[in-house]
């Protein structure tokens, strides 16, 4: 099965409100690949690479978030397969 590599900004009301935590959950449970962090603009970055199916569920997840999150816009943008292992949280950039 192939495997797709996705990178999504998320606006909103999304740091703050467990929005990365919540991601690590969801995407770990996907057994997806790729990494969160927050952005000093406000919004949560993420890679999410894995079987399309399960990268656009993600994606669809990740615009409602979690429950005190308020989701405004989640962009997407072709990314590269970086060969992460696992899902992690990175430090804001």
């Amino acid at each position: 099965m192939s495997e797709v590599a996705v990178r999504v900004m998320i606006r909103g009301r999304v740091q703050g409100v467990w929005y990365r935590g919540w991601t690590v959950d969801q995407a770990t449970a996907r057994a997806l690949r790729g990494w969160v962090r927050n952005r000093r603009d406000g919004a949560v970055e993420a890679l999410f690479i894995g079987p399309q199916a399960k990268v656009e569920a993600m994606i669809a997840a990740c615009e409602q978030g979690p429950p005190a999150a308020r989701v405004t816009h989640v962009e997407r943008f072709a990314a590269e397969d970086g060969g992460e292992a696992g899902f992690a949280q990175l430090a804001t950039e």
